[in-house]
């Protein structure tokens, strides 16, 4: 048996104070927020469609907005947090985040809507680096900073299984609530947060914007995550060309900028290190694959089935088991084999889940569904907060903040993209059949993209092998 630690004192568990739970409590409730307010939207859509009267083209474009307005300004966001201090960052974007939930509630016209989900894509995506950096600058790395971040986690999947549910509930009463609740959860953080949380870290002391790296990169960022958006829409692929074209030109010029910069956005030696390439590779194959099952389930329960939209909701309630286990086994199982491996098993119960759905057929009852939704939430519980650990590990402090930024933007270019991609290959595969039979044969042929994305990531977790066990 060979000890990990030359003090015995080092490895003892340590207790967080008052101050630090009242922080991550905050913190917890922000990525709820953030997490609930996608699903309850998801739920409400057929709702919104049926009252402001939306072509399918403008409602797919509501739930496009978000994601634009989120990946497109998520590495900036993660920078500027790290330039002008967490605590404000978070704060005034939770501001822009409550604002703009509530107008959007208020919409009468698609545009509307349009606006304000673009808008609160943009406040998420400047609130969810600055929130994950607040806590990695102030939990000591370790097994506290780990228990923080598996907590927090934890909260992320909980509040977007609960959005699930909640949605259906909401949306009974009026779709506008759906917008209105988070505005409410919103207004209570912002009481709390000025007096529990404080900045971690210490700002750099010359913070000179570069102005022009930023322009050049959320153009990039923007154009790619408009053209995943495009993907699946085989009339819109000429924009998509073009929109990844104009990216990739603009990535270009991104790194020519700041290789000649004095104090650059993003300091490109970051990429060196295998442990956050890898785990934000993990990451952004298992959030799509994912989110791509979450698509092709509901489409079977709710159009093959004729389930509700609550059935189905309740339906993805087990995949909720995350939000228990998450702060509770998995740190055992991190602080015992290491983040590289209990990522591994995770990524492989995922495969596995996603191979078993495989059998879905038009007699299928839900206790023929529940290992997979069981395994699912097994897989998040091991995967989701062990990668963020992994993506922020050994990453200077000054520098968290562009690292959480580029775990959760992985994170949101995956969903897009696994959305995408199965969206694509279902409609591809059901041509001009539209019965029963043709419809379960689609989406088995569409379900083999999350089975392979899941066992892509777990080979590329087994490439970490070997390595330091935290990594």
């Amino acid at each position: 048996m060979t000890s990990t630690a030359a003090n015995p004192a080092e490895n003892r568990p340590q207790r967080m104070s008052a101050r630090a739970k009242g922080a991550l409590l905050i913190l917890c409730s922000a990525i709820f927020l953030e997490g609930i307010d996608v699903a309850m939207l998801n739920v409400a859509l057929p709702s919104i469609r049926a009252e402001l009267g939306l072509s399918t083209t403008m409602l797919s474009a509501v739930v496009s907005a978000y994601v634009v307005g989120y990946a497109g300004f998520m590495l900036l966001g993660g920078r500027i947090a790290d330039l002008y201090g967490r605590r404000r960052v978070f704060l005034a974007a939770l501001s822009v985040f409550l604002v703009f939930s509530g107008l959007g509630g208020f919409a009468t016209e698609g545009w509307m809507l349009l606006v304000a989900r673009f808008v609160t894509g943009m406040a998420a995506s400047f609130m969810t680096p600055a929130g994950l950096s607040l806590i990695t600058t102030n939990f000591k790395e370790g097994p506290m900073r780990n228990k923080a971040i598996l907590i927090y986690a934890g909260t992320a999947a909980a509040g977007f299984s609960l959005g699930l549910v909640a949605g259906g509930f909401l949306t009974a009463i009026s779709w506008r609530w759906v917008f209105f609740a988070p505005v409410i959860l919103t207004a209570l953080i912002l009481l709390l947060a000025p007096k529990l949380i404080v900045d971690g870290g210490t700002l750099p002391e010359r913070r000179k914007f570069d102005f022009l790296g930023a322009i050049v990169m959320t153009g990039a960022m923007l154009s790619a995550t408009f053209g995943v958006t495009q993907l699946e829409n085989p009339r819109e692929m000429d924009v998509a060309l073009w929109s990844f074209g104009i990216s990739a030109v603009l990535w270009i010029l991104f790194l020519i900028v700041e290789r000649g910069a004095a104090i650059p956005l993003v300091r490109l030696g970051i990429f060196r290190s295998a442990p956050l390439i890898r785990a934000n590779l993990s990451t952004l194959l298992f959030a799509g694959s994912f989110f791509g099952f979450q698509f092709l389930v509901t489409l079977y329960l709710q159009e093959v089935l004729n389930w509700t939209p609550l059935q189905t909701s309740l339906a993805l309630l087990a995949i909720g088991i995350d939000a228990i286990l998450a702060p509770t086994l998995t740190p055992k199982l991190v602080e015992k084999f290491g983040n590289v491996k209990v990522i591994f098993g995770g990524m492989v119960l995922a495969a596995i889940g996603y191979a078993l759905f495989l059998r879905m057929d038009l007699d299928w009852a839900y206790a023929a569904m529940f290992p997979t939704m069981l395994l699912l939430g097994l897989a998040f519980s091991l995967s989701y907060g062990p990668l963020t650990i992994a993506a922020t590990d050994g990453i200077d402090a000054e520098e968290q903040g562009l690292a959480s930024s580029l775990v959760n933007t992985a994170f949101q270019f995956g969903a897009a993209l696994g959305l995408s991609a199965v969206s694509a290959v279902a409609v591809f595969n059901l041509g001009l059949e539209v019965g029963s039979e043709a419809r379960i044969e689609a989406l088995r042929i569409a379900l083999l993209i999350p089975v392979a994305a899941a066992s892509l990531a777990a080979l590329i977790m087994m490439t970490g092998f070997g390595g330091h066990r935290t990594a």
